[in-house]
């Protein structure tokens, strides 16, 4: 088995498009597709990080996810207090007023317009 990496992770939303706004305006995610398929027209609107890596997708026809019920993801920076300057600048808010230490690095959180909750997170290395 060659297993290479996690390609997609599904975010639950309620509105894609608000959600869309949200990860490319203000998180500055680039928009890698917008399009429908199936037969039922489901829409699939897929996002990567500035930096690369793992795309997400805007999910809204996943029964057992609904919005607002992710947790935990982490989203990796080199600088968390010169990226979580400009996520304010940007009009982000996050759950704590200052960054938090542990043994792994460096964290704050923060929630989308569903509540899906993050981590933005430098890491000792």
């Amino acid at each position: 088995m060659a297993l290479s990496g996690i390609e997609v992770i599904s975010v639950p939303v309620s509105d894609q498009d608000v959600a869309k706004k949200f990860y490319a305006d203000t998180l500055g995610f680039t928009v890698a597709m917008d399009t429908t398929f199936g037969n039922d027209g489901v829409r699939w609107v897929m996002l990567r990080p500035p930096g690369g890596g793992s795309a997400i997708t805007l999910v809204t026809w996943f029964d057992t996810m609904s919005p607002g019920s992710q947790r935990g993801t982490v989203l990796g920076c080199d600088d968390i207090e010169q990226t979580a300057a400009g996520l304010r600048a940007g009009g982000l808010s996050f759950h704590e007023e200052t960054i938090q230490d542990a043994p792994w690095g460096r964290w704050l959180t923060f929630s989308d317009p569903d509540g899906n909750a993050w981590v933005l997170q430098q890491t000792n290395r």
